[in-house]
């Protein structure tokens, strides 16, 4: 029964997440060959100067080859956003964003501790969180065909891995700020500023791929080197492991 509930808790923003990644990923590999047009009728031209300039220089260069392209625009940049928000959707809500109303009575009443019914909704929310992150990823080497290109579903399946581990620590961050507040958009503002805040580091200073959460999320490492980022996946897991710990002693000492 806790099962089914944290579903139906659940279910349209999975359903909404997985939608508007599977679209997504598939517009991103579909729209390729424009890009390749385009790419084409650039003559070149004084190259860009500062910081930006560089960024852009970089992004053309990637985009000539469909590897390139694909982890420049897709993995780096709108998976990694998109599976990020949805991460910190799913995990809002809760037993405190339901105040002292039935539902949250009827909830309290059930004969199980508050550790399980947060441990059920945990478990609930990654697996639609890596149902996204995977299917989304596994959605490239599938439609790449169709526009004469292929990508390996074993890179893929890395980049998922990234992405989840690095989303998991978001969702156990957004968990959290759950517990503490009575509301459904306090956590998930909370949790925005804290990425906010994070992605201005990683802008500000340069941090190692195999320690930046967002880096990590992406595969940069994986795609620059072959490697695979031990030290940010460890590193997120933990975080994630130790904010939905924090969750579960939060709730169970909170009065209702």
């Amino acid at each position: 029964m806790l099962w089914y509930k944290s579903w139906l808790d659940t279910r349209w923003r999975f359903g909404a997440g997985m939608a508007i990644l599977v679209v997504a990923a598939a517009g991103s590999v579909l729209v390729y060959p424009q890009i390749l047009e385009l790419l084409s009728m650039n003559t070149g031209g004084a190259p860009a100067e500062g910081e930006l300039g560089r960024r852009v220089d970089e992004g053309l260069q990637l985009a000539r080859s469909f590897q390139g392209y694909i982890w420049s625009q897709w993995y780096r940049h709108n998976s990694t956003q998109l599976v990020a928000l949805f991460a910190m959707i799913l995990g809002t809500g809760g037993l405190v964003a339901q105040g002292g109303g039935g539902v949250a009575l009827f909830t309290l009443s059930l004969p199980v501790s508050r550790e399980r019914l947060l441990g059920v909704r945990a478990v609930v929310g990654l697996a639609e969180l890596g149902a996204m992150a995977f299917v989304s990823s596994l959605v490239v080497p599938l439609v790449s065909p169709a526009i004469g290109q292929s990508f390996g579903f074993g890179d893929a399946i890395v980049y998922a891995v990234c992405l989840f581990v690095g989303a998991a620590a978001l969702f156990g961050l957004t968990s959290y700020f759950s517990t503490l507040f009575s509301d459904q958009w306090k956590p998930m503002l909370a949790a925005l500023c804290v990425a906010g805040a994070l992605a201005a580091i990683e802008q500000v200073w340069v941090v190692s791929p195999r320690a930046s959460l967002f880096r990590v999320m992406s595969g940069e490492l994986y795609f620059r080197s072959g490697e695979m980022p031990w030290p940010g996946l460890l590193g997120s897991a933990t975080a994630a492991a130790l904010l939905l710990y924090a969750a579960v002693r939060t709730l169970a000492a909170r009065d209702f």
